[in-house]
C-alpha cells in the first residue's frame, strides 16, 4: 500500500470552561501535523508530561472526539466524513486502542476469553465456536500467550503484565493496521516493561503494524521509537528520528525532560541516550 496510513493536518483542540460571564479557553492541542506512511510500518511516539495534550491527540486519532480545527485522515479518508455505522465499524477494526491500565479495561466479573470471543465475532468475522476460539488463540499467541492459559480466567487471576498482553491481543484480534497505545507500560511493574516494549517491536516487524506510542517516559521512547514528537502545552516543540532527537535535543523543554531521566550505570556501561 502506498500513501499515508495516518495524516494529521494542522490539528487543534480547544475547550471552554465556565459560564457566560467567565469563560476560560483551554488550548489542549495546537496546530499539530504529522504523517505515517502505509508502506513503512513504524513506532511513532508522542512524548510529553501530563497536560501536554498527548492523550487528547490520541482521542482525536481514535475518532473519539473531533478536532476544533484541522483534519485527521486515515488511509486518505477524512475521519470527519465517516457518515454511517459501516464506515465507523471498518475504522474501529483498523485502528485499535491499548489503554494505560489493563485492570480498568476489563470488567472484574467477566471472564477474559469472553472479551476475545466478542472481538473476534464483531471485527474478525469469525463464526462458529471453533473458528472463534481459533481466532482468539491466534491473537493471544501473537503476544506470547494462548487460549489455554486464559480460558475461564478472570482479570484478577493474571499479573498486570499478562493482563496488558491480553489487552493487546484483544486489539490485534481485528487485524488492525494501527495501534494507539496510550501509556501502555506505566501501570506495569518495571521488571515487565521491557517485555511489553519488545512485544511492540515484534508486532511492527512481524505483522507490519504501525504503532502510535504515547508516553511521558523518555527511556522507553528511546528504546522503542522510530520517530518521535515532543509536546509541551499542546504544541510540538521538537520532532524527528528518535535517537537523534533524544541523544541531542535542541529545544529547552526537550533538554529538561532528558535531564530529568536518572541513569544509574554499571562500570563501563554506555549512557542511555548515547549516540
Amino acid at each position: 500500500m502506498t500513501g499515508a496510513l495516518l495524516e494529521l493536518d494542522r490539528v487543534s483542540m480547544t475547550y471552554t470552561r465556565g459560564g457566560l460571564l467567565s469563560r476560560t479557553r483551554i488550548d489542549a492541542v495546537i496546530d499539530v501535523s504529522f504523517r505515517l506512511e502505509a508502506a513503512k510500518p513504524e513506532i511513532f511516539s508522542i512524548i510529553g508530561e501530563s497536560g501536554s495534550g498527548k492523550s487528547t491527540l490520541a482521542r482525536i486519532v481514535l475518532a473519539l472526539q473531533a478536532p476544533s480545527q484541522g483534519a485527521v485522515r486515515f488511509k486518505g479518508k477524512d475521519l470527519a466524513q465517516m457518515r454511517d455505522d459501516v464506515e465507523r465499524h471498518a475504522f474501529m477494526a483498523a485502528v485499535q486502542p491499548v489503554f494505560q491500565n489493563p485492570f480498568e479495561a476489563f470488567n472484574p466479573l467477566k471472564r477474559l476469553d469472553r472479551y476475545l470471543y466478542a472481538t473476534c465475532k464483531r471485527f474478525a468475522g469469525a463464526h462458529g465456536e471453533t473458528a472463534v476460539q481459533a481466532a482468539a488463540d491466534t491473537a493471544l499467541r501473537q503476544v506470547g500467550l494462548s487460549l489455554a492459559e486464559i480460558r475461564g480466567r478472570y482479570p484478577h487471576e493474571l499479573s498486570g503484565g499478562q493482563l496488558q498482553r491480553v489487552a493487546i491481543a484483544r486489539a490485534l484480534a481485528s487485524g488492525p493496521s494501527l495501534l494507539i497505545a496510550d501509556e501502555p507500560v506505566s501501570m506495569v511493574d518495571a521488571s515487565l516493561r521491557a517485555s511489553i516494549v519488545n512485544l511492540f517491536r515484534k508486532l511492527r516487524d512481524e505483522l507490519g503494524l504501525s504503532i502510535v506510542y504515547i508516553t511521558h517516559d523518555l527511556a522507553t521512547a528511546y528504546s522503542i521509537s522510530d520517530r518521535i514528537i515532543i509536546m509541551q502545552k499542546g504544541r510540538v516543540v521538537e520532532s524527528g528520528a528518535a535517537r537523534t532527537v533524544l541523544a541531542n535535543p535542541q529545544h529547552p523543554y526537550s533538554k529538561t525532560l532528558k535531564d530529568a531521566v536518572l541513569e544509574p550505570l554499571a562500570p563501563g556501561a554506555r549512557p542511555l541516550f548515547a549516540r
